[in-house]
């Protein structure tokens, strides 16, 4: 296993000593922040695509339907690196393949914006979702290995805001970008400033990081990770490529393509037990972590159906323009600025009190079900509900939404064995994704279907209330980490 220990600078500050991991956080969040806004800027774009009439989705019969597949056939892309990812992070080193990570999304988000047709554009894309689907479980290991665990969950929620910050600024600017495309760019052509904008500040931020990391990082190794990497991507790409185009020749609906696209995933989960089932066995049958891999199917698609379709949800809802809708939309992005970090404390508190991370997981996981309802209700009984009402529950709901998923993370690092920790968090992703491969196309699929976005809310409302379900019968109450560690490793 490759060694990994911090060894970054302390910095000095007027109220004292910043701690080395503090440095890391600030780093990681970066990463989050750039890789999330590549991802989310799909969403705006094909949304504004659909309203102007332009682009590959100009003469598209169902254009909402196919704008939800090509966003989900990214997260399958994203989703099949997922555990590969991690197994690499544990053999090369997890900032190696962070900085890959990093690197390919930059390069490829910059490539999307010089693609012509669907086709080009939907490859390009599923290729960076399978470079950036490297970053996930590689950056919370790091965190759980580097960071004491006194502050391991509030580590988990500082960084991960990023994710939030990442997905409002894709919400918020993807205007101003298609706006500035438009300064020197035809109209209809737009739409690629925003991909050369964000892809190009991801490799700002994957060359910092790489500076940062130097004295862990060598080319040969950079080059191995990348190369072994490649290869799973490549495999990847031919298979989700091939459900797409023979599905689409043999006429089968938006709605089963997705379908077949998680069927690749559950197909690698068996396929890792049968190659690496001895190796792998207390990752993928250790029970409590299975049903938390489960329950993040919900909170993948609930995170996905707003990030991908908030700002078409909104202006659909109260018939506003594209900016008012992006602005309102940002609310549902922005409260894990302060949701993230919050219940990454909260759950540290929780444990230092004795009370255990599970039950503030599952009562946050209720009120955002509550809320999710009460949302549902709001726009399917109002003609024209309110932009601020509308406002107002995105950010509270979202406020507990990403409040309770470094809860989440932090409870599957306290019960995976620290050896096995980045193959854990591959496979928590790489369950919890197909979530995301099916939300916005499922959603976009009852948006044409139907006509409005109710159907949609409601079923997203239905998906929450299933996953706080799933939660209950985890046996994970007062476990410290390296209680929970010791127990898995008993059990191993």
């Amino acid at each position: 296993m490759h060694s990994e220990s911090l060894g970054t600078a302390s910095l000095k500050t007027a109220g004292g000593r910043v701690r080395p991991w503090h440095t890391l956080w600030v780093l990681l969040l970066l990463g989050w922040t750039v890789s999330a806004a590549d991802r989310a800027v799909t969403g705006p774009v094909v949304t504004w695509m659909i309203n102007n009439h332009v682009g590959f989705l100009a003469d598209a019969k169902n254009p909402n339907a196919l704008g939800g597949l090509i966003g989900g056939l990214f997260f399958a892309g994203y989703m099949l690196t997922q555990f590969p990812g991690g197994y690499l992070g544990d053999r090369y080193g997890h900032r190696t393949l962070i900085v890959v990570s990093l690197l390919w999304a930059g390069v490829l988000t910059v490539l999307t914006g010089f693609t012509g047709g669907l086709i080009a554009f939907i490859v390009v894309r599923v290729v960076t979702g399978l470079g950036e689907g490297a970053f996930y479980s590689n950056d919370r290991t790091i965190i759980t290995l580097e960071t004491p665990q006194s502050d391991r969950s509030l580590g988990l929620g500082v960084v991960i805001t990023g994710l939030a910050l990442g997905i409002t600024i894709a919400t918020i600017f993807t205007p101003q970008f298609i706006g500035l495309g438009k300064l020197v760019l035809p109209d209809a052509q737009a739409w690629r400033m925003a991909f050369w904008v964000l892809g190009a500040c991801t490799l700002v931020v994957a060359l910092a990081v790489a500076w940062w990391f130097r004295r862990h990082l060598s080319l040969p190794t950079l080059g191995r990770a990348t190369l072994h990497l490649a290869g799973y991507s490549a495999l990847s790409l031919v298979l989700i490529m091939s459900v797409y185009l023979l599905g689409d020749r043999a006429g089968l609906s938006v709605l089963w393509i997705p379908l077949l696209e998680v069927a690749l995933a559950v197909g690698l989960v068996f396929f890792a037990l049968v190659r690496k089932g001895e190796e792998l066995a207390p990752v993928l049958k250790n029970r409590d972590l299975f049903l938390i891999y489960l329950a993040y199917i919900a909170v993948l698609w609930n995170l996905w159906f707003f990030g991908f379709w908030s700002v078409a949800i909104v202006v659909g809802a109260a018939h506003s323009s594209f900016v008012s809708g992006a602005l309102t939309a940002a609310f549902n992005a922005g409260a894990g600025i302060l949701g993230f970090p919050a219940g990454g404390w909260l759950s540290d508190y929780a444990v230092r009190r004795g009370w255990g991370r599970k039950p503030i997981l599952v009562s946050f996981t209720a009120v955002q079900a509550v809320l999710t309802v009460a949302f549902a209700w709001y726009i399917s009984a109002d003609a024209t509900p309110s932009l601020v009402v509308m406002g107002l529950l995105l950010f509270v709901t979202s406020l507990f939404f990403n409040a309770l998923q470094p809860i989440g993370q932090a409870l599957t690092a306290d019960i995976a064995r620290p050896d096995l920790r980045g193959s854990a968090f591959g496979m928590q992703n790489l369950i919890g994704e197909m979530g995301a491969v099916l939300s916005p196309a499922i959603s976009g699929v009852l948006r044409d279907s139907t006509g409005s976005w109710n159907a949609a809310v409601w079923l997203d409302a239905a998906i929450v209330v299933a996953g706080l379900v799933v939660l209950l019968p985890i046996r994970a109450g007062r476990w410290s980490a390296e209680a929970g560690a010791a127990r898995v490793t008993a059990k191993a």
